[in-house]
């Protein structure tokens, strides 16, 4: 289950404790969870933010990092990072094989994430042209309508194969709130 994670929640400190609390309340591994945080989240404050997400990855969660390629990065401090997954941002997914520098810079974000060994997901995929040209260029997962639109939280239960109560506590999880 991949969570998108506020600035508020980072900011607070307390991050590592609410998502741990979560994850042994509703008995689940900590590679349960993927959570999801953007570049210019981490930005705000790197030391704090390396911290937290540095603590939830001994608990085996994954960190992915969001929409890269749309802030503010530091190459330097990227490499830096406790993360695990790199996401390509739909804005560059949706010029491929009609934008030359979209391609461009997609070729780049796959070169950077190879080289720092981390998995690779295309967001915003909606079409089998441009899922061709990103498994020609190495993305280990694409997301996107080309696969499934937003379905309510019981048809998602259905699809995923998910038992009404696993399927409660990831969502509280979520919500980052008790279940």
């Amino acid at each position: 289950m991949s969570v998108n994670i506020s600035p508020r929640q980072l900011s607070s400190g307390e991050l590592p404790a609410l998502v741990i609390d979560s994850l042994e309340r509703h008995r689940l591994p900590g590679s349960a969870l993927e959570l999801e945080v953007t570049e210019s989240l981490l930005m705000n404050d790197p030391g704090e933010a390396r911290a937290q997400l540095a603590e939830l990855r001994r608990r085996g969660v994954t960190v992915a990092l969001d929409d890269f390629g749309t802030g503010y990065s530091s190459m330097a401090l990227l490499r830096q990072l406790p993360i695990d997954v790199m996401k390509v941002d739909r804005s560059f997914v949706v010029g491929l094989g009609v934008d030359d520098g979209a391609m461009a810079v997609t070729r780049a974000i796959v070169t950077l994430a190879r080289s720092l060994r981390l998995h690779l997901v295309a967001e915003g995929v909606e079409t089998e042209a441009q899922a061709e040209v990103l498994r020609s260029l190495g993305c280990d997962e694409l997301q996107g309508y080309l696969f499934s639109r937003p379905v309510p939280a019981a048809e998602f239960e259905r699809l995923a194969g998910l038992s009404r109560g696993v399927a409660l506590a990831r969502l509280s999880v979520v919500q980052g709130r008790p279940g």
